[in-house]
């Protein structure tokens, strides 16, 4: 593998527990995730997840995931929360996004499942509009769940599309897969929840740091 000019910056999501949080500000995370009332082994309510956004405000952005969050619940994240971005990993609309956008000061994260070319092009559809779009496998057939699977996306459909300045590559990555990812897709933000746990919503320092030194050492 070729080097490359720059390291991208990494998102560990479905964080639970207020150890986690502290070993991934620690371990150099740009952004922490919290699946937030969506079915998941790793959903918080609103009040589970206020004491863990606050170690890490400044240090990383927070974000707050959702599966088709209604109007009552997007209000409470933006007001208990003041999450840095809301991640959107149902099935909103381009319209419903732009509406979104326009009534809080969040930033915008859209999740599309990807298993075909045309699933590029779907994705594509919300470039302009979100700060980033965030690339994940899609769930086995039959699962409600919507991430977290550890299932890879098939790297050389984000690496034969056209892709934004910024986007975000999740599904199946781990501390020994990241640098492949990185050199497939030249992904600028990797995402990994699984990948770096010891069982479900429970992070593993030692994988998080591993995780971490495989980004920052890639090539």
């Amino acid at each position: 593998m070729s080097s490359l000019s720059f390291i991208p910056k990494v998102k560990i999501c479905g964080l639970t527990r207020a150890e986690d949080v502290q070993h991934a500000i620690t371990f150099g995370a740009d952004f922490l995730g919290f699946i937030i009332e969506a079915n998941s082994s790793r959903r918080l309510t609103v009040a589970e997840a206020k004491p863990l956004f606050a170690p890490a405000n400044g240090l990383a952005k927070r974000v707050a995931v959702t599966v088709n969050a209604s109007d009552d619940l997007l209000n409470q994240i933006s007001k208990d929360l003041e999450p840095d971005y809301v991640q959107f990993h149902g099935d909103e609309t381009v319209d419903q996004l732009a509406n979104i956008s326009k009534r809080y000061d969040f930033g915008l994260i859209k999740a599309v499942p990807i298993l075909t070319n045309e699933d590029m092009k779907t994705a594509g559809e919300y470039a302009g509009l979100v700060d980033f779009v965030l690339y994940d496998a899609k769930p086995p057939k039959g699962s409600q769940v919507r991430g977290g699977h550890g299932v890879s996306i098939d790297w050389d459909i984000i690496a034969r599309a056209p892709t934004p300045k910024t986007f975000a590559l999740a599904g199946g990555l781990t501390p020994n897969t990241a640098a492949e990812a990185i050199y497939k897709t030249k992904a600028p933000i990797l995402d990994v929840s699984s990948g770096v746990e010891s069982a479900p919503g429970v992070k593993n320092a030692s994988k998080i740091e591993a995780f971490m030194k495989a980004v920052h050492s890639h090539g």
